[in-house]
């Protein structure tokens, strides 16, 4: 970015950051707030900065006591300026990804434009340490990736469309297992993500039972105008964690594991509860772990991923 724009675009974003009086925000704070930015500039070129925006819009500075503070007058009219800030365009650039396939795609079109000014924005932070963040963070799963299944976009355009606007649905759908695709008229209710797998949440016609259909099992879905008949009191959360679809969270429990050392050594660095115990066990190749969690599908399939390396000792009726 050329020192002329760049100069520009630091003096509006400190515009923006300026509060109205009676509030006040310091030189000081500024030159930090432009540092998280990407614009590494001195406490005194943001003063100098402070002194010519004052000669033209409506700042005053509190001089009374230092470090002086700045703001709009109480009666300025309200400054507002299109655009993107470094940091805005940093974190719309990492929540990218992960928003695909949660978001209508409608809606994903409509965000287009803030996406390609995130990049344009980040193409011209001076500090390139920040334009290159994306670059130094990565998340990754602890379990196997699969590959995802393959949406027709068309059925999931549908979808989301009738979700947002509360319509049935109607759909020709290809159980597991079988050749021959059914035509159904559903009743959509929500989408669950469960690792590679989309789930469409509904209730078939005047079927009272709620049922989870894969949507790469979706070979067309057309919306009708009819409106979706929810059951009184469905809750997405609820009918998830209920165990609905293997999830469950039945709430907090006193767990007691006894654990081969080796296995349980990596939980002294990430604990299972802030309450964690760990206490050596008779067998000086076994330790006793005590912790109160929650008693989720999570926590049993964790311990089962153990093997013969974990006991549980209490509570005697969990699923492992």
């Amino acid at each position: 970015m050329s020192s002329a724009k760049e100069t520009l675009h630091r003096q509006w974003l400190m515009l923006q950051w300026i509060p109205r009086h009676p509030q006040r925000t310091t030189a000081r704070e500024l030159s930090e707030r432009l540092a998280a930015e990407g614009y590494e500039v001195s406490k005194r070129t943001v003063e100098r900065d402070l002194d010519s925006l004052s000669a033209a819009f409506p700042l005053v500075a509190d001089e009374r006591e230092k470090p002086f503070g700045w703001s709009w007058q109480r009666d300025a009219p309200a400054f507002s300026l299109p655009g993107m800030s470094p940091l805005q365009a940093m974190v719309l650039q990492l929540a990218r990804s992960h928003l695909q396939g949660l978001l209508p795609t409608h809606l994903m079109d409509q965000l287009a434009p803030y996406f390609d000014q995130a990049s344009l924005t980040l193409s011209q932070v001076p500090n390139r340490g920040l334009a290159s963040w994306s670059d130094k963070v990565e998340t990754i799963a602890p379990n196997q990736p699969l590959l995802p299944p393959l949406v027709d976009e068309a059925v999931l355009a549908t979808v989301h469309l009738a979700l947002q606007q509360d319509r049935q649905v109607r759909i020709e759908y290809r159980a597991r297992g079988s050749g021959e695709a059914r035509t159904h008229r559903i009743h959509p209710l929500g989408l669950v993500q469960r690792g590679p797998v989309t789930y469409l949440i509904c209730r078939f016609g005047q079927h009272e039972d709620i049922a989870s259909l894969p949507l790469h099992r979706m070979l067309s879905a057309e919306a009708v105008e009819d409106p979706v008949e929810r059951p009184d009191g469905f809750n997405l959360h609820d009918f998830v964690h209920g165990g609905a679809m293997g999830f469950f969270d039945r709430g907090p429990i006193r767990l007691v594991l006894r654990m081969e050392t080796p296995a349980a050594e990596h939980l002294r660095e990430t604990r299972l509860s802030e309450d964690q115990v760990i206490v050596a066990d008779a067998d000086p190749d076994w330790v006793v772990i005590t912790a109160t969690v929650r008693y989720t599908s999570q926590l049993v399939w964790w311990i089962n991923s153990f093997g013969e390396q974990v006991e549980v000792l209490e509570p005697e009726d969990l699923e492992a």
